[in-house]
């Protein structure tokens, strides 16, 4: 009866490493899971922020949109998102002017033509096995249309949401 016991002495130890590989390999895609829901929500407020800063901005220059941006999401770079200013035809352009821009649309930066494109916005995955399987932040896009695209008051005062 004894020696039935010592040559399974350790069974306990392996099922149990057998149960905490499934346990936290399980864990943690579903926090990486989380975080890519949490990602993606921070994104879509972004670009909204992104967007109201550039159309109420008279052409606020990309530094200001993507540091105004950078307080939802601080790991964006200049590579990860586009702004166009567009005409009264609906095409982009870096000329127009309050009173000759329609709109401004802002975006995170994803080409699906080209997943390793460094510049397409990803998630750093917590477990190694979500790594295969993360995907990338779509392109999430806000477009505004023209309200007053003026960074000073008639007294002259700046806009805050432009500094």
């Amino acid at each position: 009866m004894r020696r039935n016991g010592r040559r399974q002495s350790g069974a306990t130890i392996v099922e149990f490493a057998f149960a905490a590989v499934v346990f936290l390999t399980l864990l943690l895609g579903i926090m990486d899971f989380g975080r890519m829901l949490f990602t993606w929500n921070a994104a879509v407020e972004a670009t909204r922020y992104g967007a109201r800063v550039a159309v109420v901005c008279n052409q606020a220059d990309a530094s200001l949109v993507l540091k105004k941006m950078q307080t939802f999401l601080p790991q964006l770079t200049s590579g990860n998102i586009v702004i166009n200013w567009e005409d009264p035809a609906g095409t982009p352009s870096s000329t127009c002017d309050q009173s000759t821009c329609q709109g401004v649309q802002v975006a995170i930066y994803n080409n699906p033509a080209n997943p390793g494109d460094p510049d397409n916005f990803r998630i750093q995955a917590i477990s190694p096995f979500m790594g295969f399987v993360m995907p990338p932040v779509p392109a999430f896009a806000t477009y505004l249309p023209r309200e007053s695209m003026q960074s000073t008051s008639a007294a002259g005062d700046l806009n805050p949401v432009c500094q």
